[in-house]
């Protein structure tokens, strides 16, 4: 009977989650706030590419990642009110992928929950005028990783699971699984850029898990940089600046497959 009782309470419980997410990913403003979200990430990767081709002409200047893309936003006039509206964007799009996480199996994706929030988070940091660049980011998280028992074994598979990330854009892309994400038939373009873009955003992960590894396995965090430090050690690569740029009209094309998801997304 206790058992029985139990199981009911915990049933009862799962089914107010389920009915609060549904709820949630219903509600109008969240779901329009979700569509605002993919067209933000839309904007920064835009963003990221044109940075992307600076660091393949030798600009140091050109910081090519999130933190840089919010950079040239908050120097822009009314940058940091532009902020304020990329933090709620991310934030409810954030909020509609933990519905549809709770919602059912295999509804949504916790780990993009998870970045939408990191990039909320970055962009409340600009907006407070205390935001620091992604290498900085990424080389205290190592940091502070490697100084826990086993350290150097958790950022190495830290590391790997980047990588691993970045092999599932890759094959996301090729196989264009992506288009799951769309409702109804996308054009033919829409297609392209998909493709192009979650191959070009894996090279990245792959690029920035390579470094994750080599900090740990070397015990320097400093070689863990983000996206644009992989970047950099790319350019130094026979071709690099033909290969960075590839990735940074790759990055180009996934700003405008968001653009398409923001109006065709499946909620």
């Amino acid at each position: 009977m206790a058992t029985s009782q139990q199981s009911s309470g915990t049933g009862g419980i799962a089914d107010g989650l389920s009915d609060a997410a549904r709820s949630a990913t219903d509600n109008r403003v969240v779901d329009l706030g979700a569509r605002a979200g993919y067209a933000v990430n839309g904007i920064l990767h835009l963003l990221i590419a044109w940075l992307g081709v600076g660091v393949a002409l030798g600009r140091h200047d050109a910081k090519a990642d999130p933190s840089g893309a919010m950079a040239v936003i908050a120097g822009t006039p009314f940058g940091k009110i532009v902020l304020v509206a990329v933090v709620v964007a991310f934030a409810l799009l954030a909020l509609w992928q933990v519905g549809e996480c709770v919602r059912g199996p295999g509804a949504g994706d916790r780990a993009k929950a998870v970045v939408y929030l990191a990039l909320a988070s970055g962009a409340v940091s600009f907006v407070a005028g205390s935001g620091s660049s992604g290498a900085n980011q990424a080389g205290g998280a190592t940091a502070a990783l490697m100084d826990l028992p086993f350290g150097q074994a958790l950022v190495v598979l830290a590391g790997v699971a980047v990588a691993g990330v970045g092999g599932y854009h890759i094959h996301k892309g090729w196989t264009e699984k992506f288009r799951e994400d769309l409702a109804g038939a996308p054009s033919r373009l829409t297609v392209v850029a998909g493709k192009v873009g979650y191959i070009a955003r894996g090279i990245a992960f792959i690029a920035i898990g390579i470094g994750v590894v080599t900090a740990g396995v070397t015990h320097h965090p400093s070689r863990s940089r983000g996206l644009d430090g992989a970047l950099r050690d790319m350019v130094a690569l026979p071709w690099g600046p033909a290969i960075v740029l590839l990735v940074a009209a790759g990055f180009a094309a996934f700003g405008l497959y968001s653009f398409s998801r923001a109006r065709r997304a499946r909620t």
